[in-house]
């Protein structure tokens, strides 16, 4: 065991520390502090560390070394997807972002903001836009947390607990909302039930049919759903679950707004979804962003965890840009919070705004035409792979779906090949035999056609 030392500025670095914040906290040991934490989530002892790095020179040099070994998507030619997508970042995206202005201050007292509200205001008034809903709240870590929170947000409105959602989802956006789901009252657990989708996970309305009811807080459903399909009886899955009573959750990739009707326009509560393809690159362990949206109704509003961003008249006759509701997020009422949030995204709502500003609506509208005919052009190649199936080629969005199952061979060896032998990410796998392909605007006609050929070349 190599020898440790308590970094000087740590409140508990000294017995006498620990024996004062102790006592502030009315305790004898520090075990209630973490008695919520699962056992098989915790240490019985210290692992054993490395010695201590104790100059930036070695600090330095361990992170390059470190970085070296990572094999990054954009350096090679990447069909990866699912949620986290390869679009491409206008430079002033980048440049904007930067800005000390934003950078720096991007959270902190009112006086250390030099247009972050305004900025923040116009992500929120975009966004609003092109979800056809009045009111945004400022993003949260990820779409399945702002689906979580939106989840909480229908069992407060409605007083119910089964929350129904599509059975072919993101499985790290299903695992999040599982973790939302549960609560030690059980007035305010959650039961997520799966509803049957077809090949391509658009819901079965004649299974929701059947599983609907009087105690259904939401029916959550994602356009495009997370294997691709366009979902195209969104309204009629709104008629079918308000006739019940219970509110309608839409998912959305915000990138495909220039060319399927917006969630406010199909008849959903609520809309939450990521900002990661609006201006964000893809990067390992951030980049992520979740939204939630809705009418401007109190009885909505009122149930926000998240900051909301407004305007208003002050004093002097001038317009000021502010926070609004604050006391009933995690900021004003910490653990009395509708739930806790964070600040971890707001710096991405800041180039989110920057991005939309730069498309405005034909932009969007052109960027969906163009990924529409990508991902066309990709389902038709992959169909034509001897022993591939695709089954469904067209209505898709970004995501096509493959089953290799006639090939004889596995996603993973398939995978494997395509990177070692052609410098090609495939596909996500969905299970064994099958894999999820994603195009956007970045991979063009001939990168589509380059990964037919590796796969012939694979497979022969």
């Amino acid at each position: 065991m190599t020898s440790r030392r308590a970094h000087p500025f740590m409140p508990n670095d000294t017995a006498a520390r620990q024996a004062e914040l102790l006592a502030t906290l009315g305790l004898d040991n520090v075990e209630p502090l973490f008695a919520q934490i699962p056992a098989a989530h915790r240490q019985s002892a210290l692992p054993d560390l490395p010695p201590a790095l104790t100059s930036e020179v070695e600090l330095a040099r361990y992170l390059k070394q470190t970085l070296a070994r990572n094999r990054p998507a954009t350096d090679s030619l990447s069909f990866l997807g699912g949620g986290i997508w390869q679009h491409h970042v206008p430079a002033v995206v980048d440049e904007i972002v930067g800005r000390s202005e934003f950078l720096t201050p991007v959270w902190g007292t009112p006086s250390s903001d030099f247009g972050r509200n305004q900025a923040w205001f116009e992500f929120t008034s975009q966004l609003g836009a092109l979800l056809q809903m009045e009111l945004v709240g400022l993003p949260v870590y990820s779409w399945g947390a702002a689906l979580g929170h939106a989840a909480r947000m229908a069992l407060r409105l409605t007083g119910r607990q089964r929350l129904l959602v599509p059975a072919a989802m993101c499985p790290q956006r299903r695992a999040v909302l599982d973790g939302y789901a549960e609560s030690a009252d059980p007035a305010l657990h959650l039961v997520v039930e799966a509803v049957p989708c077809d090949a391509v996970g658009r819901i079965d309305l004649a299974a929701l049919a059947g599983m609907i009811g009087a105690d259904v807080a939401a029916v959550y459903y994602e356009n495009p759903a997370w294997m691709g399909g366009l979902e195209t009886s969104a309204a009629a899955l709104a008629e079918l679950a308000h006739a019940a009573g219970a509110l309608v959750i839409a998912g959305v990739d915000p990138s495909c707004l220039g060319v399927i009707a917006p969630p406010g326009a199909l008849g959903a509560d609520l809309a939450v979804g990521t900002i990661q393809p609006l201006g964000i690159h893809m990067h390992a362990g951030g980049g992520v962003g979740g939204f939630i949206a809705s009418a401007d109704d109190p009885r909505i509003a009122a149930e926000y965890p998240t900051l909301l961003n407004s305007l208003a008249t002050t004093v002097d006759g001038r317009m000021g840009f502010g926070l609004m509701l604050f006391h009933q997020s995690s900021y004003g009422s910490r653990e009395l919070g509708k739930d806790w949030t964070g600040n971890s995204t707001y710096l991405w709502a800041i180039a989110a705004a920057a991005y939309m500003a730069l498309l405005g609506p034909e932009g969007f509208a052109e960027l969906g035409r163009l990924i529409l005919a990508r991902t066309a052009l990709l389902a038709d190649t992959l169909a034509a792979v001897p022993g591939v199936t695709v089954p469904v080629t067209r209505g898709l969005f970004k995501e096509v779906v493959a089953d290799f199952a006639g090939t004889g061979r596995d996603v993973a060896s398939i995978n494997a090949a395509l990177l070692d032998r052609h410098d090609i990410f495939g596909g996500i796998a969905s299970d064994t035999h099958r894999a999820i392909f994603a195009v956007t605007e970045c991979h063009s006609e001939a990168d589509i056609a380059r990964l037919g050929a590796a796969l012939q070349a694979v497979l022969a």
